[in-house]
């Protein structure tokens, strides 16, 4: 099968969580997500990142970004991949970037995971 798109694996061990505020965050971090709304602050780190001052948090993610720069008129993309995991029981977290989008799992169903899209036929890096 033709591969359809590239997929790169983040080597990170990563944690999702609710912070009151970035303070601690170490912002020299090469890896970090974070999220502002009217409700809360969120953050996606390296789980050895993890600020000391969460609200909630939730261990134990890995994730893969599609590989390259996305243009902002590609239809579909972060949907195909969803349903194939959601097709294989596999749930996500999903982020996107300017550039790009993200997918986080579980770790007990990262490999399972990058099977699975491999099966597909997107390539795995």
């Amino acid at each position: 099968m033709v591969s359809i798109m590239e997929l790169k694996k983040i080597y990170h061990k990563l944690t999702v969580c609710k912070v009151t505020d970035i303070s601690d965050l170490n912002m020299e971090s090469d890896f970090y997500f974070i999220a502002k709304t009217d409700e809360e602050l969120s953050l996606v780190c390296k789980t050895e990142d993890t600020p000391l001052n969460t609200v909630e948090r939730n261990d134990g993610w890995r994730g893969f970004r599609i590989q390259g720069t996305l243009d902002f008129s590609l239809i579909g993309i972060l949907s195909k991949l969803s349903g194939i995991l959601s097709e294989h029981k596999i749930g996500i977290f999903a982020v996107s970037t300017y550039n790009t989008d993200y997918i986080l799992v579980k770790e007990e169903n990262y490999e399972h995971a990058l099977a699975v899209l491999s099966a597909e036929g997107y390539s795995v890096v």
